[in-house]
């Protein structure tokens, strides 16, 4: 009998430290033309193991489900996850749907044991806004 094991990816030595960091990392992403939601994989130092793209929608809009958010991260023994969606309208305010998505990602992430550090909107226009930073709806702009 064989014995297969996964393999650790290894990560990057980009290690995410804030919120600020998340959205230079994702500059480019944040000019898509349509809403799309990324997971930042993290290890247990918070440096980078992968930038997975989730879900690509439509205008103003994407599906986002649990299982689909996680399956890579338990692949991948991820540490824990950061998700990062665009607004292309360039509004930073989370919509009501917004929160509930992240609300769910949070609970399923504890039931998993893979932390959920943020959860960002990103814009065409370099700004932020940060569910842990903010936790309140004022936005931010990268310096």
């Amino acid at each position: 009998m064989e014995l297969q094991f996964l393999q650790v990816r290894d990560a990057s030595n980009e290690r995410i430290g804030n919120p600020q960091e998340v959205a230079e990392l994702m500059s480019e992403e944040a000019k898509v033309d349509r809403e799309a939601l990324w997971v930042l994989h993290l290890n247990t130092y918070q440096h980078l193991i992968l930038k997975e793209l989730v879900s690509l929608g439509t205008i103003n809009h994407t599906s986002v489900h649990p299982r689909e958010v996680f399956k890579r991260a338990i692949l991948n023994s991820s540490f824990a996850i950061i998700t990062v969606h665009n607004h292309p309208s360039g509004s930073t305010n989370p919509s009501k749907k917004d929160k509930e998505i992240w609300s769910r990602l949070i609970k399923a992430g504890k039931i998993l044991g893979i932390d959920v550090v943020d959860n960002l909107i990103i814009t065409p226009e370099g700004r932020y806004y940060s569910q842990t930073q903010e936790g309140g709806g004022e936005d931010n702009q990268k310096t």
